[in-house]
C-alpha cells in the first residue's frame, strides 16, 4: 500500500538547484514540509520564497561533519522529526583519470559518497527513535554502467549504490526503508562543472533527461518504497545488458563516450 506525502518532513541535500530543487517543489506540491539544504543560500532563499510555508532552508556543506550534525540537531529541535532523507548533494568531473588531480578525485568522493554517509549517520538515530523513516540516495546510472572520462565519478556513485543496498539489509525490520535512484545524464547545470568543454554532453545528448523526471521517481519511491529506480528505465535495462555482455558493451560505450 502506498504512503501519503502530505504532512511528512522531507530533508533534501543539494536542493539549491537541479534535481534537488525540483524534488523540493514536487514534495511541497503534495503537501509535504520540505527542509531544503545546500551551499548556495541565495538560491535556497529563492526556493523558500517560491514554496512559502511548506519550506525551511539550511546552509549545508555535506563535506563538513560538524555542519551536518549541527544542521540535523537544529532541524529536530525546531521541527521535531525527519521522515524522509533525500541524499542528493553531489557533482561530477568528466576527465581522463591521468588529467585529474588527486585532490579533485578525493573531493568528489568526499562529497558524493562520504556526504551520503555523514548525512545518513546523523539522521539514522532520529529515525531509530521514531521507529520509521525512509532514506533515498541519489546515485547515478554511471555507478552501474561505466564510461570513458568518468572513472572517478563512476567510483563515487558505485560506492553510493553499494552503500544503499548494504544499509537496507542492516535496517531490515527496523521500520526504516532505504532506496537508491540511478538517473541517467540530467540536463541541468551539472554539466557546466562536469563538462565545461561540452564534448561529453554532446556525446551523450540523446540520453539526457529532465530533472523533473528524476524528482518524479523520487516522490514515487517515497509513496511506495522499493529497492531502486533507474531513470529512465531503459538505461537500467542497459545496465543489466552490460553485466550480461560486458565485452560487447565495452566496445559500444568506448565508441560513444571516448570520442575526441
Amino acid at each position: 500500500m502506498g504512503r501519503g506525502i502530505a504532512g511528512r518532513h522531507v530533508f533534501i541535500t543539494g536542493a539549491s538547484s537541479g534535481i534537488g530543487a525540483e524534488t523540493a517543489r514536487q514534495f511541497a506540491k503534495r503537501g509535504a514540509f520540505v527542509i531544503a539544504s545546500g551551499r548556495s543560500v541565495d538560491k535556497l532563499e529563492q526556493l523558500r520564497e517560491e514554496l512559502g510555508a511548506n519550506c525551511a532552508i539550511y546552509r549545508l556543506d555535506v563535506r563538513d561533519s560538524n555542519n551536518v550534525h549541527e544542521t540535523v540537531d537544529s532541524i529536530v529541535r525546531t521541527y521535531g522529526r525527519i521522515d524522509i532523507l533525500i541524499n542528493n548533494a553531489g557533482y561530477g568531473l568528466f576527465e581522463y583519470l591521468e588529467s585529474m588531480s588527486l585532490e579533485s578525485i578525493a573531493d568528489m568522493m568526499d562529497t558524493n559518497y562520504m556526504g551520503v554517509v555523514r548525512c545518513t549517520k546523523a539522521v539514522l538515530p532520529v529515525m531509530r527513535r521514531a521507529g520509521s523513516g525512509h532514506i533515498i540516495n541519489v546515485a547515478s546510472i554511471a555507478g552501474k554502467i561505466p564510461t570513458a572520462k568518468s572513472a572517478a565519478y563512476t567510483a563515487s556513485k558505485h560506492a553510493v549504490h553499494g552503500f544503499s543496498h548494504a544499509l537496507r539489509m542492516e535496517l531490515r525490520g527496523s521500520g526504516i526503508d532505504v532506496s537508491v535512484v540511478n538517473p541517467g545524464p540530467v540536463d541541468t547545470g551539472f554539466f557546466s562543472i562536469a563538462d565545461p568543454s561540452g564534448q561529453y554532453l554532446s556525446n551523450v545528448k540523446s540520453f539526457t533527461i529532465k530533472p523533473e523526471q528524476v524528482a518524479h521517481a523520487i516522490v514515487k519511491l517515497a509513496e511506495k518504497p522499493r529497492m531502486e529506480a533507474d531513470v529512465p528505465g531503459y538505461l537500467g535495462a542497459g545496465a543489466n545488458l552490460y553485466r550480461a555482455f560486458p565485452r560487447l558493451l565495452d566496445r559500444v560505450l568506448h565508441a560513444l563516450t571516448n570520442r575526441k
